[in-house]
Protein backbone atom coordinates (compact mmCIF):
# COMPACT_ATOMS: atom_id res chain seq x y z
CA UNK A 1 0.00 0.00 0.00
CA UNK A 2 1.44 3.75 -0.89
CA UNK A 3 1.46 6.75 1.38
CA UNK A 4 -1.37 8.15 -0.35
CA UNK A 5 -3.62 4.56 -0.16
CA UNK A 6 -3.05 5.53 3.96
CA UNK A 7 -4.84 8.57 3.42
CA UNK A 8 -7.83 7.39 1.32
CA UNK A 9 -11.53 6.56 2.70
CA UNK A 10 -12.07 2.86 0.98
CA UNK A 11 -15.60 4.23 0.28
CA UNK A 12 -15.16 6.88 -1.81
CA UNK A 13 -11.58 6.48 -2.52
CA UNK A 14 -10.85 9.81 -1.61
CA UNK A 15 -8.61 11.37 0.95
CA UNK A 16 -10.46 11.49 4.20
CA UNK A 17 -12.67 14.30 5.27
CA UNK A 18 -13.62 14.34 8.89
CA UNK A 19 -12.48 10.65 9.49
CA UNK A 20 -14.24 8.60 11.89
CA UNK A 21 -13.23 5.26 13.00
CA UNK A 22 -15.61 2.16 13.83
CA UNK A 23 -15.37 -0.26 16.84
CA UNK A 24 -13.48 -2.89 14.88
CA UNK A 25 -10.74 -0.03 14.05
CA UNK A 26 -11.36 1.08 10.43
CA UNK A 27 -11.33 4.70 9.21
CA UNK A 28 -14.15 6.15 7.07
CA UNK A 29 -15.10 9.94 6.04
CA UNK A 30 -17.98 10.88 8.27
CA UNK A 31 -20.31 11.21 5.39
CA UNK A 32 -19.50 8.57 3.53
CA UNK A 33 -20.22 5.84 6.13
CA UNK A 34 -23.44 7.67 7.75
CA UNK A 35 -24.81 7.54 4.27
CA UNK A 36 -24.11 3.43 3.74
CA UNK A 37 -25.64 2.60 7.10
CA UNK A 38 -28.46 5.60 6.33
CA UNK A 39 -31.93 3.56 6.73
CA UNK A 40 -30.26 0.39 7.67
CA UNK A 41 -31.57 -1.77 10.64
CA UNK A 42 -28.12 -3.25 10.77
CA UNK A 43 -24.53 -1.76 10.61
CA UNK A 44 -21.63 -3.94 9.11
CA UNK A 45 -18.28 -2.51 8.04
CA UNK A 46 -17.02 -2.18 4.51
CA UNK A 47 -13.68 -3.79 5.00
CA UNK A 48 -14.16 -6.47 7.44
CA UNK A 49 -17.83 -7.37 6.91
CA UNK A 50 -18.01 -7.07 10.44
CA UNK A 51 -22.16 -7.31 11.37
CA UNK A 52 -22.96 -4.74 14.35
CA UNK A 53 -26.57 -5.28 15.90
CA UNK A 54 -27.00 -1.48 16.90
CA UNK A 55 -25.85 1.25 14.80
CA UNK A 56 -22.00 1.88 17.29
CA UNK A 57 -21.51 5.38 18.09
CA UNK A 58 -18.78 6.73 15.37
CA UNK A 59 -15.17 7.97 17.35
CA UNK A 60 -13.53 11.25 15.34
CA UNK A 61 -9.93 10.58 14.48
CA UNK A 62 -7.94 13.47 15.07
CA UNK A 63 -4.81 12.24 14.42
CA UNK A 64 -6.20 10.94 10.99
CA UNK A 65 -7.93 13.97 10.35
CA UNK A 66 -4.74 16.41 11.22
CA UNK A 67 -2.55 13.75 8.76
CA UNK A 68 -5.10 13.99 5.87
CA UNK A 69 -5.32 17.72 6.15
CA UNK A 70 -1.42 17.69 6.10
CA UNK A 71 -1.53 15.05 2.57
CA UNK A 72 -3.84 17.19 0.96
CA UNK A 73 -2.02 20.34 1.47
CA UNK A 74 1.32 18.42 0.07
CA UNK A 75 -0.85 17.28 -2.73
CA UNK A 76 -2.38 20.45 -3.37
CA UNK A 77 -6.01 19.56 -2.97
CA UNK A 78 -8.43 21.53 -1.01
CA UNK A 79 -11.40 19.27 1.01
CA UNK A 80 -14.42 19.41 0.05
CA UNK A 81 -16.79 22.31 1.90
CA UNK A 82 -14.09 23.38 2.98
CA UNK A 83 -14.13 27.10 0.85
CA UNK A 84 -12.30 25.69 -2.04
CA UNK A 85 -12.79 28.18 -4.90
CA UNK A 86 -13.11 24.81 -7.51
CA UNK A 87 -16.83 24.11 -9.06
CA UNK A 88 -18.51 21.37 -7.09
CA UNK A 89 -19.32 18.11 -9.74
CA UNK A 90 -22.34 17.97 -11.18
CA UNK A 91 -24.72 15.95 -9.24
CA UNK A 92 -24.55 12.04 -10.84
CA UNK A 93 -28.25 10.19 -10.34
CA UNK A 94 -27.91 6.03 -9.82
CA UNK A 95 -28.28 4.12 -13.88
CA UNK A 96 -29.98 1.69 -11.86
CA UNK A 97 -32.77 3.25 -10.44
CA UNK A 98 -36.60 3.21 -11.95
CA UNK A 99 -38.78 5.25 -10.62
CA UNK A 100 -37.37 8.32 -8.34
CA UNK A 101 -33.24 7.91 -9.22
CA UNK A 102 -30.88 8.27 -5.87
CA UNK A 103 -28.03 9.79 -5.86
CA UNK A 104 -25.07 7.64 -7.16
CA UNK A 105 -22.23 7.00 -4.48
CA UNK A 106 -19.91 5.55 -6.44
CA UNK A 107 -18.96 4.55 -10.59
CA UNK A 108 -17.65 1.22 -11.80
CA UNK A 109 -15.41 1.45 -14.13
CA UNK A 110 -15.61 -1.97 -15.31
CA UNK A 111 -19.65 -2.02 -15.36
CA UNK A 112 -19.59 1.34 -16.52
CA UNK A 113 -22.88 2.00 -14.41
CA UNK A 114 -23.15 4.64 -11.57
CA UNK A 115 -24.81 3.04 -8.16
CA UNK A 116 -26.96 4.38 -5.42
CA UNK A 117 -25.79 3.41 -2.02
CA UNK A 118 -28.39 0.76 -2.60
CA UNK A 119 -27.52 -0.59 -5.39
CA UNK A 120 -23.59 -0.42 -4.40
CA UNK A 121 -24.00 -3.28 -2.02
CA UNK A 122 -22.90 -6.17 -4.29
CA UNK A 123 -19.61 -4.27 -4.98
CA UNK A 124 -19.38 -4.25 -0.92
CA UNK A 125 -19.99 -7.47 -0.23
CA UNK A 126 -20.00 -10.13 -3.82
CA UNK A 127 -16.04 -11.23 -4.01
CA UNK A 128 -15.82 -11.00 -8.00
CA UNK A 129 -17.09 -7.52 -7.79
CA UNK A 130 -15.42 -6.33 -5.21
CA UNK A 131 -12.40 -6.42 -7.30
CA UNK A 132 -14.13 -3.84 -9.80
CA UNK A 133 -12.33 -0.15 -10.10
CA UNK A 134 -14.60 2.34 -7.76
CA UNK A 135 -14.15 5.74 -8.27
CA UNK A 136 -16.07 9.16 -7.08
CA UNK A 137 -19.63 9.21 -9.47
CA UNK A 138 -19.05 10.71 -12.71
CA UNK A 139 -21.05 11.50 -15.84
CA UNK A 140 -19.72 10.13 -19.43
CA UNK A 141 -18.00 6.96 -17.84
CA UNK A 142 -17.76 5.50 -21.94
CA UNK A 143 -15.41 8.16 -21.94
CA UNK A 144 -13.19 7.00 -19.40
CA UNK A 145 -12.58 3.79 -21.13
CA UNK A 146 -10.04 3.74 -23.90
CA UNK A 147 -12.11 2.63 -26.95
CA UNK A 148 -9.61 -0.06 -28.28
CA UNK A 149 -9.02 -2.04 -25.44
CA UNK A 150 -12.00 -1.47 -22.97
CA UNK A 151 -9.52 -0.73 -20.05
CA UNK A 152 -9.81 2.16 -18.26
CA UNK A 153 -8.03 5.07 -18.85
CA UNK A 154 -5.07 5.24 -16.30
CA UNK A 155 -1.97 6.67 -17.70
CA UNK A 156 -1.27 10.13 -19.31
CA UNK A 157 0.69 10.02 -22.87
CA UNK A 158 3.38 12.61 -22.28
CA UNK A 159 4.32 12.38 -25.71
CA UNK A 160 1.28 12.83 -27.77
CA UNK A 161 -0.26 14.50 -24.68
CA UNK A 162 -3.43 11.97 -24.60
CA UNK A 163 -4.96 9.32 -21.61
CA UNK A 164 -4.08 5.68 -22.68
CA UNK A 165 -4.90 2.26 -20.64
CA UNK A 166 -2.29 -0.31 -19.67
CA UNK A 167 -2.41 -2.10 -22.85
CA UNK A 168 -1.91 1.15 -24.88
CA UNK A 169 1.53 1.31 -22.99
CA UNK A 170 2.90 -1.94 -25.10
CA UNK A 171 1.33 -1.30 -28.16
CA UNK A 172 1.18 1.95 -30.49
CA UNK A 173 2.65 4.10 -27.92
CA UNK A 174 5.55 1.74 -26.42
CA UNK A 175 7.76 3.86 -27.05
CA UNK A 176 6.27 6.91 -25.21
CA UNK A 177 6.89 8.45 -22.21
CA UNK A 178 3.70 7.88 -19.37
CA UNK A 179 2.88 9.11 -15.96
CA UNK A 180 0.32 7.86 -13.82
CA UNK A 181 -3.22 10.10 -14.27
CA UNK A 182 -3.26 11.71 -10.88
CA UNK A 183 0.40 12.68 -11.07
CA UNK A 184 -0.30 14.57 -14.43
CA UNK A 185 -4.12 15.78 -12.80
CA UNK A 186 -1.96 17.10 -10.24
CA UNK A 187 0.76 18.35 -12.50
CA UNK A 188 -2.09 19.93 -15.11
CA UNK A 189 -3.58 21.18 -11.74
CA UNK A 190 -0.75 22.96 -10.62
CA UNK A 191 -0.27 24.70 -13.96
CA UNK A 192 -4.44 25.92 -13.47
CA UNK A 193 -3.26 27.11 -10.51
CA UNK A 194 -0.75 29.08 -11.56
CA UNK A 195 -2.70 30.57 -14.87
CA UNK A 196 -5.58 30.96 -12.13
CA UNK A 197 -3.26 33.09 -10.16
CA UNK A 198 -2.08 34.98 -13.49
CA UNK A 199 -5.56 35.56 -14.61
CA UNK A 200 -6.83 37.08 -10.78
CA UNK A 201 -3.62 38.99 -11.01
CA UNK A 202 -4.22 40.46 -14.38
CA UNK A 203 -8.05 41.36 -13.36
CA UNK A 204 -6.88 42.78 -10.38
CA UNK A 205 -4.65 44.78 -12.42
CA UNK A 206 -7.49 46.01 -15.01
CA UNK A 207 -9.20 46.79 -11.56
CA UNK A 208 -6.74 48.95 -11.02
CA UNK A 209 -6.42 50.43 -14.36
CA UNK A 210 -10.29 50.89 -14.17
CA UNK A 211 -10.17 52.79 -11.03
CA UNK A 212 -7.83 55.34 -12.29
CA UNK A 213 -9.67 55.72 -15.47
CA UNK A 214 -12.84 56.51 -13.44
CA UNK A 215 -10.48 58.98 -11.28
CA UNK A 216 -9.29 60.27 -14.63
CA UNK A 217 -12.60 60.96 -15.75
CA UNK A 218 -13.67 62.74 -12.73
CA UNK A 219 -10.77 64.56 -12.57
CA UNK A 220 -11.53 65.44 -15.91
CA UNK A 221 -15.08 66.15 -15.72
CA UNK A 222 -14.23 68.76 -12.32
CA UNK A 223 -11.65 70.54 -14.89
CA UNK A 224 -14.41 70.89 -17.62
CA UNK A 225 -16.92 71.97 -15.50
CA UNK A 226 -14.11 74.76 -14.01
CA UNK A 227 -13.16 75.46 -17.04
CA UNK A 228 -16.84 75.97 -18.59
CA UNK A 229 -17.75 77.91 -15.41
CA UNK A 230 -14.73 80.40 -16.26
CA UNK A 231 -16.06 80.77 -19.69
CA UNK A 232 -19.32 81.59 -19.40
CA UNK A 233 -17.60 84.24 -16.55
CA UNK A 234 -15.81 85.70 -19.17
CA UNK A 235 -18.06 85.24 -22.11
CA UNK A 236 -20.45 87.03 -20.36
CA UNK A 237 -18.34 89.32 -19.31
CA UNK A 238 -17.33 90.21 -22.95
CA UNK A 239 -20.99 89.60 -24.02
CA UNK A 240 -22.20 92.55 -21.68
CA UNK A 241 -19.06 94.66 -22.99
CA UNK A 242 -20.13 94.48 -26.55
CA UNK A 243 -23.80 94.99 -25.94
CA UNK A 244 -22.72 98.34 -23.29
CA UNK A 245 -20.63 99.66 -25.81
CA UNK A 246 -23.18 99.08 -28.79
CA UNK A 247 -25.90 101.23 -26.20
CA UNK A 248 -23.15 103.54 -26.15
CA UNK A 249 -22.30 103.87 -29.91
CA UNK A 250 -26.23 104.24 -30.81
CA UNK A 251 -26.63 106.52 -27.51
CA UNK A 252 -23.74 109.09 -29.38
CA UNK A 253 -24.93 108.49 -32.55
CA UNK A 254 -28.57 109.53 -32.01
CA UNK A 255 -27.41 112.63 -29.43
CA UNK A 256 -25.34 114.21 -31.96
CA UNK A 257 -27.88 113.80 -34.75
CA UNK A 258 -30.67 115.01 -32.66
CA UNK A 259 -27.99 118.26 -31.92
CA UNK A 260 -27.89 118.51 -35.85
CA UNK A 261 -31.82 118.06 -36.00
CA UNK A 262 -32.32 121.08 -33.40
CA UNK A 263 -29.45 123.65 -34.95
CA UNK A 264 -30.87 122.85 -38.30
CA UNK A 265 -35.03 123.24 -37.23
CA UNK A 266 -33.56 126.96 -35.91
CA UNK A 267 -31.78 128.05 -38.91
CA UNK A 268 -35.21 127.36 -40.65
CA UNK A 269 -37.12 129.09 -38.20
CA UNK A 270 -35.13 132.29 -38.70
CA UNK A 271 -34.98 131.85 -43.07
CA UNK A 272 -38.92 131.57 -42.23
CA UNK A 273 -39.01 134.88 -39.51
CA UNK A 274 -36.90 136.83 -42.44
CA UNK A 275 -38.30 135.28 -45.24
CA UNK A 276 -41.84 136.87 -43.88
CA UNK A 277 -40.37 140.23 -43.79
CA UNK A 278 -39.11 140.27 -47.24
CA UNK A 279 -42.38 138.80 -48.35
CA UNK A 280 -44.32 141.77 -46.09
CA UNK A 281 -41.66 144.58 -47.35
CA UNK A 282 -41.89 142.95 -51.32
CA UNK A 283 -45.88 143.77 -50.73
CA UNK A 284 -45.23 147.32 -49.43
CA UNK A 285 -43.18 148.35 -52.76
CA UNK A 286 -45.77 146.56 -55.03
CA UNK A 287 -48.23 149.03 -53.65
CA UNK A 288 -45.99 152.32 -53.83
CA UNK A 289 -45.32 150.96 -57.61
CA UNK A 290 -49.47 150.85 -58.12
CA UNK A 291 -50.19 154.11 -56.45
CA UNK A 292 -48.68 156.00 -59.15
CA UNK A 293 -47.96 159.53 -56.54
CA UNK A 294 -44.82 160.62 -56.86
CA UNK A 295 -45.00 161.69 -53.62
CA UNK A 296 -46.04 158.74 -51.73
CA UNK A 297 -43.53 156.87 -53.96
CA UNK A 298 -40.42 158.88 -52.32
CA UNK A 299 -41.65 159.16 -49.03
CA UNK A 300 -42.06 155.24 -48.99
CA UNK A 301 -38.93 154.74 -50.83
CA UNK A 302 -36.83 156.66 -48.07
CA UNK A 303 -38.85 153.93 -44.82
CA UNK A 304 -38.38 151.13 -47.07
CA UNK A 305 -34.92 152.09 -47.58
CA UNK A 306 -34.17 153.04 -44.19
CA UNK A 307 -35.12 148.99 -43.19
CA UNK A 308 -32.37 147.47 -41.42
CA UNK A 309 -30.75 145.11 -43.84
CA UNK A 310 -32.16 141.22 -43.77
CA UNK A 311 -29.31 138.76 -42.57
CA UNK A 312 -26.54 137.43 -44.95
CA UNK A 313 -26.88 133.50 -45.34
CA UNK A 314 -23.96 133.29 -48.13
CA UNK A 315 -21.83 131.35 -45.31
CA UNK A 316 -24.41 129.58 -42.97
CA UNK A 317 -25.74 126.50 -43.22
CA UNK A 318 -25.71 122.83 -41.40
CA UNK A 319 -22.89 120.86 -42.08
CA UNK A 320 -23.55 116.69 -42.76
CA UNK A 321 -22.77 114.54 -39.71
CA UNK A 322 -19.91 112.56 -39.74
CA UNK A 323 -19.86 109.44 -38.06
CA UNK A 324 -16.44 108.42 -39.16
CA UNK A 325 -14.32 106.21 -36.67
CA UNK A 326 -17.35 105.98 -34.37
CA UNK A 327 -17.65 102.15 -34.43
CA UNK A 328 -13.71 102.17 -34.83
CA UNK A 329 -13.47 103.88 -31.52
CA UNK A 330 -16.06 101.68 -30.11
CA UNK A 331 -14.59 98.26 -31.13
CA UNK A 332 -11.18 99.84 -29.75
CA UNK A 333 -12.66 100.12 -26.72
CA UNK A 334 -13.81 96.81 -26.93
CA UNK A 335 -10.49 95.58 -27.69
CA UNK A 336 -9.17 97.46 -24.43
CA UNK A 337 -12.00 95.82 -22.37
CA UNK A 338 -10.87 92.13 -23.99
CA UNK A 339 -7.14 92.23 -22.78
CA UNK A 340 -8.48 93.17 -19.72
CA UNK A 341 -10.24 89.49 -19.54
CA UNK A 342 -7.94 88.38 -21.12
CA UNK A 343 -5.56 89.12 -18.57
CA UNK A 344 -7.74 87.91 -16.08
CA UNK A 345 -7.77 84.81 -17.54
CA UNK A 346 -4.07 84.47 -17.91
CA UNK A 347 -3.51 85.44 -14.55
CA UNK A 348 -6.16 82.53 -13.76
CA UNK A 349 -4.43 79.93 -15.30
CA UNK A 350 -0.75 80.83 -14.46
CA UNK A 351 -2.16 80.17 -10.50
CA UNK A 352 -3.79 76.74 -11.33
CA UNK A 353 -0.23 76.27 -12.85
CA UNK A 354 1.63 77.50 -9.82
CA UNK A 355 -0.28 74.93 -7.51
CA UNK A 356 1.64 72.06 -9.33
CA UNK A 357 4.98 73.36 -7.95
CA UNK A 358 7.58 71.33 -7.34
CA UNK A 359 11.18 71.95 -5.44
CA UNK A 360 14.31 72.03 -7.76
CA UNK A 361 17.57 72.03 -7.39
CA UNK A 362 20.40 71.52 -9.56
CA UNK A 363 22.19 67.92 -9.97
CA UNK A 364 26.38 68.65 -9.77
CA UNK A 365 26.73 65.64 -11.58
CA UNK A 366 25.34 66.15 -14.23
CA UNK A 367 26.71 70.00 -14.70
CA UNK A 368 29.54 70.85 -17.43
CA UNK A 369 32.93 71.47 -15.78
CA UNK A 370 32.91 75.17 -17.11
CA UNK A 371 29.45 75.48 -14.75
CA UNK A 372 29.42 77.10 -11.32
CA UNK A 373 26.34 75.87 -8.82
CA UNK A 374 25.85 77.40 -6.37
CA UNK A 375 25.80 75.40 -2.26
CA UNK A 376 22.16 75.51 -2.31
CA UNK A 377 21.98 74.23 -5.85
CA UNK A 378 19.50 76.97 -6.56
CA UNK A 379 21.94 79.17 -8.97
CA UNK A 380 24.27 78.22 -12.12
CA UNK A 381 26.34 80.11 -13.96
CA UNK A 382 29.44 79.94 -16.43
CA UNK A 383 32.89 80.22 -14.82
CA UNK A 384 34.73 80.52 -18.25
CA UNK A 385 37.11 77.88 -16.72
CA UNK A 386 36.48 73.94 -17.28
CA UNK A 387 37.39 72.70 -13.60
CA UNK A 388 38.89 69.17 -13.22
CA UNK A 389 35.72 66.60 -12.40
CA UNK A 390 34.79 63.09 -12.38
CA UNK A 391 34.11 62.25 -16.30
CA UNK A 392 31.34 59.83 -15.20
CA UNK A 393 28.66 59.27 -17.54
CA UNK A 394 26.02 61.67 -15.91
CA UNK A 395 27.77 64.78 -16.72
CA UNK A 396 27.67 66.37 -19.86
CA UNK A 397 30.94 67.15 -21.55
CA UNK A 398 30.02 68.74 -24.90
CA UNK A 399 27.33 71.77 -24.07
CA UNK A 400 27.15 73.86 -20.98
CA UNK A 401 24.08 71.94 -19.42
CA UNK A 402 22.83 70.54 -15.89
CA UNK A 403 19.79 69.23 -15.33
CA UNK A 404 17.61 69.15 -12.00
CA UNK A 405 18.15 66.40 -9.38
CA UNK A 406 14.18 65.81 -8.89
CA UNK A 407 12.68 63.64 -12.18
CA UNK A 408 9.27 63.10 -12.81
CA UNK A 409 6.89 60.38 -14.78
CA UNK A 410 3.84 60.94 -13.67
CA UNK A 411 1.06 63.86 -13.14
CA UNK A 412 1.85 67.45 -13.49
CA UNK A 413 4.72 69.80 -11.99
CA UNK A 414 6.01 73.71 -12.29
CA UNK A 415 8.86 75.49 -11.54
CA UNK A 416 10.16 79.04 -11.89
CA UNK A 417 13.59 80.57 -13.60
CA UNK A 418 14.79 84.04 -12.97
CA UNK A 419 16.71 84.83 -15.85
CA UNK A 420 17.00 88.60 -15.29
CA UNK A 421 19.94 90.50 -16.63
CA UNK A 422 21.18 87.64 -19.43
CA UNK A 423 21.39 87.66 -22.75
CA UNK A 424 21.64 84.24 -23.55
CA UNK A 425 19.82 81.22 -21.68
CA UNK A 426 18.13 78.05 -22.26
CA UNK A 427 16.01 76.46 -20.43
CA UNK A 428 12.93 73.38 -20.57
CA UNK A 429 12.95 69.46 -19.79
CA UNK A 430 14.44 66.67 -21.08
CA UNK A 431 14.24 63.13 -21.11
CA UNK A 432 16.48 60.95 -18.36
CA UNK A 433 18.44 59.52 -21.04
CA UNK A 434 19.50 62.26 -22.96
CA UNK A 435 22.54 62.12 -24.88
CA UNK A 436 25.48 63.54 -22.28
CA UNK A 437 28.42 63.17 -24.30
CA UNK A 438 27.80 64.00 -27.59
CA UNK A 439 26.52 67.04 -30.07
CA UNK A 440 22.71 66.83 -29.90
CA UNK A 441 19.93 68.51 -31.78
CA UNK A 442 17.62 70.69 -29.75
CA UNK A 443 14.49 69.24 -30.30
CA UNK A 444 11.48 66.82 -28.88
CA UNK A 445 12.52 64.03 -31.04
CA UNK A 446 15.85 63.77 -29.44
CA UNK A 447 13.57 64.07 -25.91
CA UNK A 448 14.59 68.05 -25.28
CA UNK A 449 11.51 70.31 -25.01
CA UNK A 450 13.32 74.42 -24.44
CA UNK A 451 12.87 77.74 -25.69
CA UNK A 452 15.90 80.30 -25.52
CA UNK A 453 17.21 83.49 -25.86
CA UNK A 454 19.73 84.60 -28.44
CA UNK A 455 21.82 87.95 -28.72
CA UNK A 456 19.38 89.73 -26.11
CA UNK A 457 16.70 89.67 -27.91
CA UNK A 458 15.87 87.17 -30.08
CA UNK A 459 13.30 84.22 -28.08
CA UNK A 460 13.21 81.02 -29.83
CA UNK A 461 11.85 77.37 -29.27
CA UNK A 462 13.00 74.15 -30.54
CA UNK A 463 10.05 71.77 -32.49
CA UNK A 464 11.41 69.01 -34.24
CA UNK A 465 10.43 70.66 -37.70
CA UNK A 466 13.43 73.46 -36.46
CA UNK A 467 13.48 76.73 -34.89
CA UNK A 468 10.56 78.97 -34.09
CA UNK A 469 11.01 82.65 -33.32
CA UNK A 470 8.97 84.23 -31.07
CA UNK A 471 7.65 87.80 -30.76
CA UNK A 472 7.03 88.79 -27.52
CA UNK A 473 5.34 92.14 -25.85
CA UNK A 474 8.11 92.37 -23.28
CA UNK A 475 11.11 90.63 -22.06
CA UNK A 476 10.29 88.25 -19.50
CA UNK A 477 12.89 88.48 -16.09
CA UNK A 478 11.20 85.09 -14.66
CA UNK A 479 10.18 82.41 -16.81
CA UNK A 480 7.65 79.34 -15.45
CA UNK A 481 7.14 75.85 -17.08
CA UNK A 482 4.70 73.38 -16.72
CA UNK A 483 4.32 70.25 -17.35
CA UNK A 484 1.38 67.64 -17.42
CA UNK A 485 2.75 64.56 -18.15
CA UNK A 486 -0.33 62.49 -19.21
CA UNK A 487 -1.75 65.19 -20.96
CA UNK A 488 1.19 65.73 -23.40
CA UNK A 489 1.70 69.47 -22.67
CA UNK A 490 4.73 71.84 -21.57
CA UNK A 491 3.82 75.52 -21.49
CA UNK A 492 6.58 78.08 -20.79
CA UNK A 493 5.35 81.58 -19.07
CA UNK A 494 6.08 84.96 -18.15
CA UNK A 495 5.48 85.14 -14.59
CA UNK A 496 5.43 89.06 -13.96
CA UNK A 497 3.04 89.43 -16.93
CA UNK A 498 0.77 85.94 -16.16
CA UNK A 499 1.18 85.83 -20.22
CA UNK A 500 1.92 82.67 -21.85
CA UNK A 501 4.54 82.51 -23.95
CA UNK A 502 4.10 79.16 -26.06
CA UNK A 503 3.20 75.51 -25.60
CA UNK A 504 4.39 72.32 -26.66
CA UNK A 505 0.94 69.88 -27.38
CA UNK A 506 0.52 66.48 -28.11
CA UNK A 507 3.99 65.50 -26.33
CA UNK A 508 4.70 62.03 -25.86
CA UNK A 509 6.57 61.26 -22.61
CA UNK A 510 7.39 58.12 -22.39
CA UNK A 511 9.88 58.02 -19.59
CA UNK A 512 11.20 60.24 -16.61
CA UNK A 513 11.70 64.11 -17.18
CA UNK A 514 13.94 66.53 -15.55
CA UNK A 515 13.98 70.13 -15.23
CA UNK A 516 17.27 71.31 -18.33
CA UNK A 517 18.81 74.67 -17.33
CA UNK A 518 21.62 76.31 -19.51
CA UNK A 519 23.18 79.82 -18.69
CA UNK A 520 24.93 79.67 -21.96
CA UNK A 521 28.64 81.54 -22.22
CA UNK A 522 29.90 84.39 -19.75
CA UNK A 523 30.34 86.24 -23.40
CA UNK A 524 32.93 88.44 -21.42
CA UNK A 525 30.77 89.45 -18.42
CA UNK A 526 28.18 90.49 -20.93
CA UNK A 527 26.15 87.16 -20.24
CA UNK A 528 27.13 86.61 -16.20
CA UNK A 529 24.69 86.91 -14.83
CA UNK A 530 23.06 83.14 -13.09
CA UNK A 531 20.14 81.20 -13.90
CA UNK A 532 18.17 81.22 -10.70
CA UNK A 533 15.66 78.56 -9.60
CA UNK A 534 12.86 80.68 -7.30
CA UNK A 535 9.96 80.04 -4.79
CA UNK A 536 6.77 79.88 -6.40
CA UNK A 537 4.47 82.85 -4.99
CA UNK A 538 1.00 81.88 -5.58
CA UNK A 539 -0.32 85.78 -5.40
CA UNK A 540 -0.75 86.57 -8.69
Amino acid sequence: MSAADQFLCSVCLEVFTDPVSTPCGHNFCSECISELWSGKGRCDCPVCRRVFRTRPELSVNALLSQMAAQFRHEAGDKPSGGGSSEQKPAKVLCDLCTETKAKALKSCLVCLVSYCQTHLEPHLTVPGLRKHRLMAPVENLEGRMCLKHQKPLELFCQTEQTCVCALCTVGEHSAHTFVPLSEEYQRKKAELRKTEADVQQMIQERRVKMKEIRQWLKTSKAAAAREKAEGVEVFTALKECVERGLEQLMERVEEEEKAREKQAEGLIRDLEEEISDLMKRSSEVEQLFLSGDHLHLLQGFSSLKAAPPTRDWTEVGVRPSSYEGTAVRAVAQLEEALRGEMKKLSEAELKRRQRSAVDVTLDADTAHPCLILSDDGKQVGDGDVEKKLPDNPERFSVYLYVLGKQSFSAGKFYFEVQVKGKTQWRLGVSKESISRKRSIIPSPAKGLWMMDLMNGNEYRVHENRGVLSLSLSSAPEKVGVFVDYEEGLLSFYDVDAAALIYSFTGCCFTEKLRPFFSPCFNDGGKNSAPLIICPVSQTV
